[in-house]
């Protein structure tokens, strides 16, 4: 699903509120936008029903370039894992 759709499937689900596409489009920014801020800030969002948004640290490590075959080192890094809630995981 692209931006776009998920806009347009909001949109559609607010039904008998009139809200304009553009109004859904900001709604669905400031959403996103939101749950970034909280990972970046607590470390973690969760959303019953739906899943927890974690931080989690990468190891720094030992690879190759897929060009050459030459050592590289990669840094540490963060990245966001996300698990799944049992209600999602069912609905699948």
């Amino acid at each position: 699903m692209t931006k776009a759709e998920l806009i347009e499937a909001v949109k559609k689900s607010t039904g008998k509120y009139d809200v304009s596409k553009v109004a859904t489009e900001a709604i669905v920014d400031a959403t996103f936008d939101q749950i970034a801020k909280t990972i970046k800030q607590k470390k973690r969002f969760q959303m019953p029903g739906f899943g927890t948004f974690t931080v989690r640290q990468r190891k720094a490590r030992m690879g190759r370039n897929p060009q050459t075959g030459e050592a590289i080192k990669i840094k540490a890094s963060k990245a966001v894992g996300f698990k799944a809630a049992p209600k999602l995981k069912k609905a699948l």
